[in-house]
């Protein structure tokens, strides 16, 4: 990686409707609290993508001011993938990538269905996540420099 080379980071899941959602936004919310604007790009989506976002994961983030209601689960495709530094796998996917491509993958509970406080712990637990991974990426990004 080069120091005028933005870092790529993906958030996966098999319907991109909980799990990856949330992490989605809170990588955005970590791009513009750490200045990290035109440096990082935050890519998400699904292998089967749901038809929205789940109701129980759009109530608990909007108890932190996080609106995704107007979210959209998609499919992302292979390609969009292997042009990423790093994806992170929420522990539902079976992916196959560039062997160049760093692949985490986070064993977390599908809160689809789940009662609001077994979501607002999985909730906490990726913003958590989330932390260490742009830890990681500024650390990158700083040795590139």
């Amino acid at each position: 990686m080069t120091d005028t080379e933005q870092f790529h980071v993906a958030f996966v899941c098999v319907q991109n409707a909980g799990r990856s959602q949330m992490s989605t936004a809170f990588a955005e919310q970590a791009v513009a609290e750490r200045g990290l604007d035109g440096r990082v790009t935050v890519h998400t989506g699904g292998t089967d993508p749901a038809d929205h976002v789940h109701e129980e994961v759009v109530t608990v983030m909007d108890e932190l001011g996080i609106d995704l209601a107007d979210r959209e689960p998609r499919e992302i495709p292979t390609a969009e993938l292997n042009d990423c530094h790093l994806v992170v796998t929420m522990g539902c996917s079976t992916l196959s990538l560039d062997t160049d491509v760093e692949v985490r993958d986070w064993a977390l509970d599908d809160p689809d269905g789940q009662d609001l406080d077994a979501v607002r712990a999985i909730r906490d637990d990726i913003r958590e996540r989330i932390d260490g991974v742009f830890d990681d990426i500024e650390a990158r990004l700083e040795s590139a420099a």
